[in-house]
């Protein structure tokens, strides 16, 4: 929870949003820059290929990672970084976490950020265990950052279909600038000050999103997944306490919520890549095949890094890495969590 003298802020008023701009064209960012839009700012969409960002300005829709959904005119796709940054109120940072660091180092180089920048990536940088707040942090320095995460599968959002997530920020005024220029009427942004644990839990999650896809795959039953959930749940808030989270926000949007729509969603990436997994699909054609970033994988490495160096037990997380770096097969590793060590819950 913010302070009381925090909350006391949201009594003041809070500029409307004109001008914003998103880094990177995927289906989150485009979904980001829908939403702005539809609250009336001007929005800049940098796509990292000129290519795309022709396809978005000619097409008026993104129809690699989000098709049906037309971009409204007060979008700009553009591919020029300098016209994309020259004078926004909120940057969006919607860039998949292992390439967030290359992509916002030439972006440094080139321009000078002073507005808030709002990641909406989930994962952990695997080379240096950072989550993508701290990796802005490193790059920029002084810029003012923020996280939103939960259960927000991009093309129900930009259909939108019911959707609710939570903005994280240790500068309440800037959460509650956030949420104010993104929510709908379907679209509802809660704040919350607790940055590790909205980021951790949208990271660890994927983990455990490609283990309950490789149960579907292996068609293990409503007992497994829904056991594997729970559990996975519990060692996800193990780490996260270990790190400094709140408990809470493991039982809120970023937590059980995110892990809830990962789990049970034909259109999550991690899902997916697990089905295919637990299917017997090679690893390196599940990758090959795949419609975007999976991020889980990434995460998988940098999540059970971070639980080895604070001595957290995660076994279900330790069993996904064996089945994807260590050539274990799905069922071997499930018979593994299934016959470790009696204890209690």
């Amino acid at each position: 929870m913010y302070s009381a003298s925090q909350r006391s802020r949201e009594m003041l008023m809070i500029r409307p949003i004109e001008h914003a701009t998103v880094i990177g064209a995927g289906a989150m960012g485009t979904v980001c820059a829908l939403l702005l839009a539809s609250r009336g700012a001007r929005v800049k969409l940098w796509a990292r290929s000129i290519d795309r960002a022709r396809q978005l300005a000619d097409d008026r829709e993104n129809k690699r990672y989000l098709p049906g959904h037309s971009l409204s005119s007060n979008i700009d796709p553009t591919h020029d970084i300098a016209a994309a940054l020259a004078c926004p109120q909120l940057i969006v940072s919607a860039i998949p976490c292992q390439h967030v660091r290359g992509i916002w180092v030439a972006i440094a180089l080139k321009c000078n950020v002073t507005a808030p920048v709002l990641s909406v990536a989930k994962g952990i940088e695997v080379e240096t265990l950072l989550r993508p707040t701290q990796i802005l942090d490193d790059i920029l320095g002084n810029a003012t950052v923020a996280a939103m995460s939960g259960p927000c599968l991009a093309p129900e959002a930009a259909a939108g279909l019911p959707t609710a997530v939570v903005v994280a920020s240790e500068d309440y005024r800037v959460a509650n600038m956030i949420q104010e220029a993104f929510s709908t009427s379907s679209f509802r942004v809660y704040t919350n000050p607790d940055m590790i644990g909205v980021e951790l839990g949208g990271a660890a999650k994927n983990v455990i999103g490609i283990a309950a896809g490789a149960c579907d795959g292996l068609e293990l039953g409503n007992n497994a997944k829904a056991s594997l959930l729970t559990r996975g749940l519990v060692e996800i808030t193990r780490l996260g306490l270990a790190l400094g989270a709140h408990a809470d926000t493991f039982r809120g949007l970023a937590g059980i919520g995110d892990l809830i729509a990962t789990c049970n969603s034909t259109v999550s990436r991690n899902h997916t890549a697990g089905e295919r997994i637990g299917r017997g699909m090679p690893i390196e054609q599940v990758i090959e095949t795949s419609h975007g970033v999976i991020e889980g994988i990434a995460s998988t490495q940098s999540v059970l890094q971070l639980a080895d160096l604070h001595h957290v037990d995660m076994p279900i997380t330790r069993a996904i890495y064996s089945v994807l770096f260590e050539h274990q097969s799905p069922k071997s590793a499930i018979d593994g969590l299934m016959t470790r060590q009696l204890k209690g819950e």
